[in-house]
């Protein structure tokens, strides 16, 4: 999730919903050169960054904050908020790959249920939280942001309860970073990558497991618990 160095092909045309989730499903995802940029380009990293559910790792800290329920963990209820938190200057992101025709395809995958929101809030506040893609039994995080410390991390914690409450086998992370690395984030060839995907592809997970509530303790247990098989 947001890493800004990529490779990346010629400047795409005009494409809709449906030609970006078939992106998904090739192993290449969409992003803009800025967030003035009216451009989209295609993106297939050489070695791609994953989050094993089986083996994701929540530090001690970051998971008495969650279990303590200083948030109120949401989904789906602000998913346009977010994606516009996500594409905000922040320190250290100052410019974003989000540009218009970006937000525009996302929101249309949204309204679809191709795409979600797991959202932190505070005395009616969005604090934090983060947006992806679903497709099969595959999850495509594509970014997150935090206004508060660890609203960011609980969200993902909440994600990856979730996606194994409801029977995900991938949990994509597109490029390894360090923020990331805490959580148990690994680097694969591509080539391996397409194999897991290709295989999470064909699942039919438990839809309702992304939006349903969950509790902080019960977020902490599934995400740690082994996963489990989804058909």
């Amino acid at each position: 999730m947001d890493e800004p160095g990529f490779s990346a092909s010629a400047p795409l045309g005009g494409f809709g919903p449906e030609d970006l989730l078939n992106c998904y499903a090739a192993g290449v995802f969409p992003m803009g050169e800025g967030r003035d940029d009216p451009r989209i380009f295609l993106v297939e990293p050489e070695r791609r960054g994953v989050l094993p559910l089986d083996g994701f790792r929540v530090p001690a800290r970051l998971r008495r904050t969650v279990r303590s329920g200083v948030f109120e963990v949401r989904a789906d209820t602000a998913f346009g908020a977010v994606l516009d938190a996500c594409a905000a200057p922040a320190p250290g992101r100052e410019d974003s790959w989000i540009n218009g025709p970006i937000r525009r395809l996302y929101g249309q995958l949204h309204a679809r249920g191709h795409a979600h929101s797991v959202e932190c809030w505070r005395d009616e506040r969005l604090v934090g939280g983060l947006y992806g893609v679903n497709l099969g039994g595959a999850f495509f995080g594509e970014s997150m942001f935090s206004r508060e410390r660890d609203a960011s991390k609980a969200a993902l914690v909440h994600l990856v309860a979730r996606l194994k409450r409801g029977g995900w086998r991938l949990l994509d992370a597109q490029f390894l970073t360090a923020h990331l690395s805490q959580f148990g984030a690994v680097e694969m060839p591509q080539a391996a990558y397409l194999t897991l995907l290709s295989s999470a592809r064909r699942l039919r997970p438990d839809a309702r497991s992304l939006i349903d509530p969950m509790t902080g303790p019960e977020a902490v247990a599934y995400a740690l618990q082994p996963t489990t098989q989804a058909s």
